[in-house]
C-alpha cells in the first residue's frame, strides 16, 4: 500500500499535460474566433482545456487517498503496440476487415487470460460495424476484404 494514489496522480497529469498542450497549440496556431463565430481553433482549444481539466479532477484527490502498488506488466503494451503494427501491415493488401480481425487477435494477448468465445464475438462485432460505417454509411471505395492470391 503506497500513501498516495500513484496510478491515478500519474493519469491525471498525463492527461493535464495532453490537454494543455492540444489547448495551447491551438491557441497559438489558429484564429479563436469569438463566441457568436467560432475560429477553427475554438474547438479544439476548448477540448483541450477541458481535458486538462479533467486530467486535474483526477489526480487531486488521489494526493489524499491510498493507492496499492501498480501491476506492470512489459508484455501488454507490447502486444497493443504489435496489433496496431499488424493492422498497418494487413490493411492494405488484405482489406479492412481481416486488419480488423488481427488488432483484435493480437491485442487481445496483452490480457491475462484469454476466451475464444468473447475474442470471436467481439471480431465479429467490430466487422459487422465497420461494415455497416464505413461501406454502407460513408460508401468507402476501400475494400472491405482483398484476397491477394
Amino acid at each position: 500500500m503506497y500513501a498516495r494514489d500513484y496510478r491515478d496522480i500519474a493519469g491525471g497529469l498525463l492527461l493535464f499535460a495532453a490537454g494543455a498542450a492540444f489547448a495551447g497549440y491551438a491557441i497559438s496556431e489558429y484564429d479563436l474566433g469569438s463566441l457568436r463565430r467560432m475560429g477553427p481553433g475554438g474547438f479544439p482549444a476548448a477540448l483541450g482545456v477541458v481535458l486538462a481539466l479533467l486530467g486535474l479532477a483526477q489526480a487531486i484527490p488521489a494526493f489524499f487517498r491510498q493507492g496499492v502498488r501498480p501491476d506492470f506488466r512489459i508484455w501488454s503494451p507490447l502486444f497493443v503496440i504489435g496489433g496496431v503494427a499488424a493492422f498497418a501491415l494487413v490493411v492494405r493488401p488484405f482489406g479492412l476487415l481481416p486488419a480488423v480481425v488481427a488488432v483484435v487477435a493480437i491485442s487481445s494477448l496483452a490480457e491475462l487470460k484469454v476466451r475464444p468465445v468473447q475474442l470471436t464475438l467481439l471480431c465479429a462485432g467490430l466487422c459487422v460495424m465497420n461494415w455497416l460505417v464505413f461501406k454502407i454509411g460513408l460508401g468507402a471505395s476501400a475494400p472491405m476484404v482483398n484476397w491477394p492470391f
